[in-house]
């Protein structure tokens, strides 16, 4: 698995029209985007795709399009965002036969909080069930594992086979460095230190910027990968600035918007998300200029 999850693995935005409907067949010219800018992997179903707004249905039509454009090409990963072990599993069988790599589970993000014990069942339950490889996705704040809590998960459920970290504290990504087993897959979903979590050893990310500019994302892991610290700082402090220009609130919205710079077709976010506003663009192509300058792509007129 260490092999296969390695390397920036986007998580897909959806395509939602101004109605909030999911475009059917819009995927596959983004999908097509990722792979042709060099990334190892693709998720769906994740932050910055709006999972948690999918439905049932929603769900499985959006991963059996993106799984059918993919067409073996990269790994395909499966993303969880649910509020039960239940809906997880049903989810996933929901699917069929599609090959899925890895599964990126959340804990449960409502309320109620389940101990450690009860934490270690819902993913040992998914595993079971499903028998799918799964990666922890360390983000729910009121619900946000410890690094004793997803070690000790991936102890106990042997399926889980590493986990995303999604905290703005790099210290966690290298205190999991530190203390996870050599086979243990440690992502990093922390946008604005893609860099030190690389030159740390994370093995990928999984992130919003992955995303937005996946093939400047590509070429600062490889930077680090090939130890060439001079041009993966450089890249660092052009993506630096244009994280400082993103708004958290609307972050899936705002990567839209840089997707539709580079070319693709400029989509919603789901209410009651907001849409980018016309400063949060002017804020963007301020910046966006010198990180699109590191790839072949050019940016279009903005809409």
């Amino acid at each position: 698995m260490r092999n296969t999850l390695t390397g920036i693995l986007p998580p897909l935005s959806m395509p939602f029209d101004e109605k909030g409907n999911l475009v059917k067949g819009a995927l596959k010219a983004q999908v097509d985007f990722m792979i042709d800018s060099g990334v190892r992997g693709l998720v769906v179903g994740g932050s910055t795709g709006e999972g948690h707004t999918l439905s049932s249905t929603e769900f499985t039509e959006a991963m059996i399009e993106a799984h059918d454009a993919n067409a073996g090409r990269v790994p395909f990963v499966v993303g969880l965002i649910v509020q039960s072990t239940r809906e997880a599993i049903d989810r996933v069988k929901a699917l069929g036969d599609i090959k899925i790599d890895a599964l990126q589970v959340t804990p449960v993000h409502y309320l109620f909080k389940p101990g450690r014990e009860a934490t270690i069942e819902h993913f040992r339950a998914i595993w079971e069930e499903t028998q799918v490889p799964i990666l922890i996705y360390n983000v729910i704040p009121w619900n946000y594992l410890s690094i004793d809590d997803m070690l000790a998960i991936m102890e106990a459920v042997p399926g889980v086979v590493g986990m995303k970290q999604s905290s703005g504290d790099v210290k966690s990504v290298s205190d999991l460095m530190l203390r996870s087993k050599p086979e243990n897959i440690v992502l990093t979903g922390i946008d604005a230190l893609l860099y030190p979590s690389f030159a740390l050893g994370a093995h990928g990310a999984i992130s919003a910027l992955t995303c937005a500019v996946p093939g400047v994302t590509v070429k600062l892991f490889d930077a680090v990968q090939a130890g060439d610290h001079k041009t993966a700082k450089d890249i660092h402090f052009r993506l630096n600035a244009l994280w400082n220009a993103l708004r958290h609130d609307n972050l899936p919205a705002c990567v839209k918007y840089i997707q539709h710079r580079q070319g693709l077709p400029l989509f919603h976010p789901r209410a009651p998300m907001e849409r980018v506003t016309e400063a949060q663009k002017a804020a963007i192509d301020a910046v966006l200029g010198p990180v699109l300058e590191l790839t072949n792509v050019r940016a279009k007129s903005a809409a």
